[in-house]
């Protein structure tokens, strides 16, 4: 089959008709009952476990503490899921779930190794995986999926506590979130493309975001001096750059890039045309809020978004244009988080992990794979 174009972050296939676009997730119903996974879902879907941590696939155990992760399609109809490692020390990195076209597992291994803290990233439109370190002096290393190309550091995205990237595919830029509670909101510039149209990972110029009317509205972007954090971290550079309080998933679609904070329960929504900020949700606006614990965000060709919880009621929670509901919840895993939700080629199938698993430990881990009607 032909592979299709890009949609935000996610490509869709050609066989895919006008009409699956507009379905809404959020008409999937109430969740039921948890099935033998675990896993409460609307009627008509079903869970399997496709890895946990220890489990050796191939010649590769699967990592643990898994987190952020994308999905990237094969030329054989199938699809790699690409799976951080937020461990310590130099123990985490990235690992890889090779899939057929039936959706069989066919490989596993790893494409970047001896990092730390590697929390979520980002997909590009050409084909690699940005993984990002939430650490103090974080960098973000470049990953092919494939596990053919050494991954590369790509030190001008900035040293800071790095937790996502999101490509701006139309204007060829890059804006990265950052855990901190008084984080910022980066953009990246490149100087240039490469050969094949790409902007070059290594040489460009990183900004900081001030909105200007202090919490929503106008943009304005301020070149960091040291995007190296020599002597001064990049986030106390700009003293006119807007903090933001625990900067987590980020994800582009349809020309506006949504991010979460953590810190006060927030989804924004910046339009990269007009350089404006609004709050697309609020927590503090719920009596008894859906979402909560916000994280890891990805979008379906609906135009919507799934934004999977960090604690709270263990879900991913559909965001649409007027309607927040429930997509499925992890029962039994109170001490983890859910993280790294991506779709197969074809829409067809959600990956996303329970970092911690039942235990509430780095080391138990689960990865699940939801098949039905997305």
């Amino acid at each position: 089959m032909g592979l299709g174009t890009f949609f935000g972050n996610t490509l869709i296939p050609s066989s895919l008709n006008a009409s699956s676009l507009l379905l809404s997730l959020t008409d999937r119903g109430k969740l039921l009952p948890p099935d033998q996974n675990g896993i409460c879902l609307p009627a008509g879907f079903t869970s399997r476990i496709v890895a946990r941590s220890g489990q050796k696939i191939s010649n590769y155990i699967w990592h643990a503490a898994p987190d952020g992760g994308a999905i990237f399609p094969t030329s054989d109809d199938g699809w790699i899921y690409v799976s951080n490692s937020e461990l310590n020390d130099g123990a985490g990195g990235v690992g890889a779930l090779r899939f057929n076209a039936q959706a069989e597992i066919t490989d596993a291994y790893s494409i970047l190794s001896q990092t730390s803290r590697n929390c979520a990233g980002g997909h590009t439109p050409w084909q690699t995986w940005l993984s990002c370190e939430e650490i103090e002096r974080g960098r973000v290393w470049e990953c092919d999926p494939w596990g053919q190309k050494v991954a590369q550091v790509r030190n001008a995205l900035g040293v800071f506590k790095h937790e996502a990237v999101a490509v701006d595919i139309h204007k060829k830029q890059l804006y990265l979130t950052e855990d901190e509670p008084d984080g910022c909101l980066y953009r990246y510039t490149a100087y240039s493309l490469n050969t094949l149209g790409h902007p070059e990972l290594n040489d460009g110029v990183l900004e900081s975001a001030e909105v200007i009317d202090h919490t929503t509205g106008k943009v304005r972007w301020h070149r960091l001096p040291d995007p190296a954090a020599t002597n001064v971290a990049t986030r106390k550079q700009v003293k006119d750059a807007t903090s933001f309080k625990g900067g987590e998933g980020i994800w582009y679609q349809q020309g506006m890039v949504y991010f979460a904070t953590k810190g006060d329960n927030r989804i924004w929504a910046y339009n990269v045309q007009e350089s404006r900020l609004t709050i697309m949700y609020d927590a503090a606006s719920y009596r008894s809020p859906i979402l909560t614990g916000v994280d890891n965000i990805t979008g379906n060709v609906a135009g919507e978004l799934l934004v999977a919880e960090d604690g709270g009621d263990m879900q991913i929670v559909v965001l649409s244009h007027n309607k927040i509901v429930p997509l499925l919840q992890v029962m039994g895993h109170d001490q983890s988080e859910i993280a790294g939700p991506a779709f197969s080629p074809d829409g067809s199938r959600l990956y996303f992990s329970s970092q911690r698993g039942t235990t509430g430990r780095m080391e138990d881990g689960v990865t699940f794979e939801i098949t039905g009607p997305f």
